[in-house]
């Protein structure tokens, strides 16, 4: 990031610090470059996590794109995060001069898509176990940062529990399971490394086709 457009759209925001409400109106964007924010939304008396973005990811765009209400909360989780902001007006100059931004925003706005597309295929999933194996799995390919050791995931058992409709106590089991079978470790920052998503997948199916394999 260059000084001179942090210096133009450029801002800082300490850890708590809420840069949207769900139902709000919107009318700007936010580009995350350093810190971590926490995409959430309201079901019934609960908050639950969407999503956990960090560097290079962008959130509120829809808000600025559609024109309706914001559809979920951002709140900075770990901070500062520096964050450009940018408006509607500014988002189609940029979109228009440079081929390379429009592209970036049509691919994670895909990933976006594809990401909650596969979140109603997980919760229509009869097998709780699964559940919550496909939506950690979910986290990575969507959300994970690739690193030396595998794909840091800033989720925990519990807020994967709460999204795939499962009771935290099997999620929590199936993690320490996870931990066992080093297919996965705790981080120190409280994220979760996985370690080879092929393995991942193996095991998933594993408990998907136990007449194959036996009983996990």
């Amino acid at each position: 990031m260059s000084d001179a457009l942090f210096t133009r759209f450029g801002q800082e925001f300490p850890a708590g610090a809420v840069l949207f409400r769900e139902n709000d109106p919107g009318d700007v964007m936010y580009v995350i470059q350093t810190g971590l924010v926490r995409i959430s939304k309201r079901v019934g008396d609960d908050d639950k996590t969407l999503a956990t973005l960090g560097p290079g990811e962008f959130v509120g765009e829809m808000a600025i794109l559609n024109t309706k209400p914001r559809t979920a909360t951002a709140t900075v989780l770990e901070g500062p995060a520096r964050c450009l902001v940018i408006d509607a007006q500014t988002l189609e100059t940029m979109v228009k001069k440079n081929t390379e931004i429009a592209l970036r925003l049509i691919k994670k706005l895909a990933k976006r898509l594809d990401a909650a597309d596969t979140l109603i295929e997980i919760l229509m999933h009869r097998d709780p176990k699964a559940r919550v194996l496909l939506g950690l799995l979910r986290h990575a390919e969507a959300f994970g940062i690739t690193e030396h050791e595998g794909i840091r995931v800033r989720v925990t058992a519990g807020e994967v529990a709460s999204q795939v409709g499962v009771d935290p106590e099997t999620a929590e089991d199936l993690f320490a399971r996870l931990r066992r079978l080093r297919l996965i470790a705790d981080a120190p920052d409280g994220s979760v490394v996985v370690f080879d998503l092929e393995r991942l997948e193996d095991f998933i199916e594993f408990l998907e086709v136990p007449h194959r394999f036996g009983t996990p």
